[in-house]
């Protein structure tokens, strides 16, 4: 039962710090609880394919680091960060709830925090209280960054029209890429870009993640006051 709660713990802690930061139009907990499920049930397709992929350039490739750069960020990066996006573009992107620009960070979130979750419960199982820890304060909250970079431009997608097909793609692309960075980084096997590389693709996606969330909330106090701040304007992070 322990490390049920150090495996749950971190994920669910991450959904209520960004649902204190939505301040101007709370979603539906019914909708979040939603999400936060079919986030579990979206790591289904990524697991197909990792294990489909591996199979398949692992009989191409030796164990270097090209190989290693493949399997982040073509495999295990698109595939799970791939699958989040399906969710929330399919069962969350449409509905009447999402109606604010703060809603896609958060449905992102839970989507994110679901995935994680049960990965997480998966790892904690199999390897113990060392790699529960570990997990709580790096790879749980890293899944949460980009989480948030995914809500961010999606949410920015919903409200602009314009750049609607540009917002998708950075939706997909910059998640993909912080989190192919920090898997690279953590397969490497080298010790020094393991804990040099990882952590400072962490930091950088954490701060640009709080910009995100920061910015998100302006636009979304705009929104409620019935202000359009979002239409018109270039609102990339980049």
């Amino acid at each position: 039962m322990g490390l049920l709660a150090l495996a749950i713990a971190p994920g669910i802690a991450i959904c209520i710090f960004i649902y204190l930061k939505d301040k101007y139009n709370k979603e539906p907990i019914g909708m979040l609880v939603l999400a936060f499920f079919l986030g579990m049930l979206s790591i289904l397709p990524a697991v197909i394919i990792q294990v489909t992929y591996t199979k398949i350039f692992g009989e191409q490739m030796g164990q270097d680091l090209l190989y290693v750069a493949i399997f982040a960020f073509l495999v295990v990066a698109i595939s799970e960060e791939g699958s989040k996006l399906m969710v929330l573009r399919l069962f969350f992107y449409s509905r009447k709830a999402f109606d604010d620009p703060f809603d896609g960070i958060m449905y992102a979130i839970m989507v994110g925090m679901g995935f994680a979750t049960l990965e997480n419960i998966g790892y904690v199982y199999q390897q113990g209280m060392e790699t529960a820890i570990t997990r709580m304060f790096l790879s749980v909250p890293a899944h949460g960054t980009f989480a948030v970079l995914m809500g961010y431009y999606v949410g920015l997608a919903k409200f602009d029209t314009a750049r609607r097909g540009r917002y998708f793609f950075f939706s997909l692309l910059f998640p993909v890429l912080f989190h192919g960075s920090f898997d690279f980084f953590l397969f490497s096997g080298i010790a020094w870009l393991q804990v040099i590389g990882a952590l400072a693709s962490f930091v950088i996606a954490i701060r640009l993640s709080l910009k995100a969330i920061r910015r998100k909330q302006l636009l979304a106090r705009d929104h409620f006051n019935g202000v359009d701040s979002i239409t018109g304007k270039d609102n990339a992070l980049f």
